[in-house]
């Protein structure tokens, strides 16, 4: 017997099989029952979600033998050729590969001829989206004027790109990503048929890695039992997706929750130390901390998650606020480990920054609320502070401090756009903008990814000051071609010609905050 791949081997083959469809199923079922059949069918949705196996069984649906009930026999000789793939009246067409305008016009000359044996002549359009402009109007002709034996259902991804004027004349139908649940139980089907024994946590892990797509899904399945065998488990699961499952992502979030922080830097070093790959560690972490997010807000399943690791997770979420680990999972999920694989840099920021942030904001770590920052004096001496100049601290500030009150008034006044030019406003509000509708040719460019990481912070004199919070950001921005780049996309964004100058500003300066806590005022930044 032939081998086949579990996706085609175990694809449905009626109505009651498509997994997750149900609101598209019935409604093509009751409409085969009241012979209210289209003649152009419109399936949308991600990829893997039974669009294309749903056509087929349409297919055959419509022109089965001895069809009653909307669903196909599967014993007729038009559902058993369709079923085999090589039924002359169901042409499957790749748009992906067959796109041009030549195409569409072989198939238009096709489509006059009458079926052989069937009632109708189908044709499944697979990635319809695909088609090129002229192709697609020239398709768009057939569907106004179809030939009585003809239905057409097309397929796609990407149903925003496909022509207003092709929707209007199809039925459509909204295909949505399957349930994990739902892709379990087919899963666990499966693997009885195919006498498979994986651990239950090991399916729930290959659902949640197939984001709802069942294909994907049962493609994983193969993978495993061709290189492990009939017998799988979790260790195994997390080996062929490429997860590290290391230990050392909740000791890395129990040091975090505790703000222990030269454990937490312990850890991050030894985790490079041992080879591991730190994108990949990065990514577990986040999907940690979501997982950790997601038992703190009260979700009362989590997929992927065994009964072990759910249990320490409750323990971390009851010594958090859900603060604390929203912050840890933007601070976390921002990270950008490109440009260099092997620094831990990115990572102990990351941590560090969680931690300084919960300082900063003296979250109480059973109450969302802020702790009173301590009685100051009634009166505080004047403070003046000249750092001196460097690239990790601004080259003057002054610091003023204020009088008469009790509990002291920090006014970020760096931060206001209200207190700054409507240009640098107006800059600071389309800097996302600009960068994302920069020409195709300047977006693939190193210096569009430095300007992500850059902040405008004023405008003197039609110099543009940008502020970088790690150095080697600031020092490949200077160079030569990335200032030229960003020259031209700043000018074009602004209206006039302009120049840039890097600061390296890191987000939190030691010695302003010890000032601040202790009642200090910002006056004045200069050097910005």
């Amino acid at each position: 017997m032939t081998f086949q791949v579990f996706y085609r081997k175990w694809r449905p083959q009626i109505f009651a099989d498509v997994v997750g469809q149900e609101q598209v199923t019935r409604t093509l079922q009751n409409g085969l029952q009241k012979g209210h059949i289209s003649h152009a069918y419109l399936f949308c949705g991600p990829r893997g979600t039974g669009k294309t196996s749903t056509g087929r069984i349409l297919a055959k649906a419509v022109n089965c033998l001895s069809n009653g009930s909307g669903e196909p026999c599967n014993n007729c000789q038009v559902c058993l050729s369709i079923t085999k793939g090589n039924a002359l009246d169901m042409v499957e067409i790749d748009a992906a590969s067959n796109r041009g305008i030549d195409d569409i016009r072989e198939l238009r000359e096709r489509v006059n001829y009458s079926p052989n044996i069937a009632r109708y002549k189908v044709y499944i359009v697979d990635e319809v989206h695909m088609l090129t402009k002229e192709a697609s109007n020239a398709l768009l002709k057939t569907l106004e004027e179809p030939p009585s034996h003809v239905i057409f259902i097309l397929a796609t991804t990407e149903a925003h790109k496909v022509l207003p004027t092709i929707q209007s004349r199809c039925q459509r139908f909204d295909f949505k990503r399957i349930s994990e649940s739902s892709i379990v139980n087919k899963l666990n089907k499966i693997c009885q048929a195919e006498t498979i024994h994986i651990e239950p946590d090991g399916l729930k892990l290959i659902t949640k890695n197939a984001k709802g797509s069942l294909r994907d899904a049962e493609n994983l399945l193969e993978q495993l039992t061709t290189y492990y065998g009939s017998e799988i488990s979790l260790h195994q699961v997390r080996a062929l997706l490429g997860i590290t499952g290391d230990w050392r992502i909740q000791e890395l979030t129990r040091h975090l929750i505790n703000e222990d922080l030269t454990a937490g830097i312990t850890t991050i070093n030894n985790v490079n130390t041992d080879g591991i790959d730190l994108r990949q560690f990065s990514r577990e972490m986040v999907e940690y901390l979501r997982e950790l997010l997601l038992v703190k807000t009260g979700t009362p399943e989590i997929n992927g998650v065994t009964a072990e690791e759910l249990i320490e997770l409750k323990e971390l979420a009851a010594k958090a606020s859900l603060s604390h680990i929203l912050n840890a999972v933007r601070q976390f999920g921002q990270l950008n480990l490109s440009l260099d694989n092997y620094s831990t840099l990115p990572l102990e920021l990351a941590f560090i920054d969680c931690i300084l942030s919960t300082e900063k904001g003296q979250y109480n770590k059973h109450e969302q609320k802020p702790i009173p920052i301590k009685d100051t004096p009634t009166t505080i001496p004047k403070i003046e502070a000249n750092i001196p100049a460097s690239e990790s601290t601004p080259t003057d500030i002054k610091i003023q401090p204020t009088k008469d009150k009790t509990e002291p008034t920090i006014i970020p006044t760096s931060e206001t756009n209200q207190s700054l030019p409507i240009e640098i406003q107006a800059l600071r509000e389309g800097w996302k903008q600009l960068i994302n509708e920069a020409p195709a040719a300047i977006a693939k460019t190193p210096t569009a990814a430095l300007l992500r990481s850059a902040k405008p912070v004023n405008i003197e004199k039609d110099v543009v000051i940008l502020s970088f919070k790690y150095p080697l950001h600031k020092e490949n921005m200077e160079k030569p071609e990335n200032q030229r780049i960003a020259t031209q996309i700043i000018s074009n964004f602004l209206g006039h010609s302009c120049q840039i100058r890097c600061i390296h500003q890191p987000e939190d300066n030691h010695l302003v905050q010890a000032a601040l806590r202790m009642g200090a005022k910002i006056t004045q930044v200069e050097g910005t």
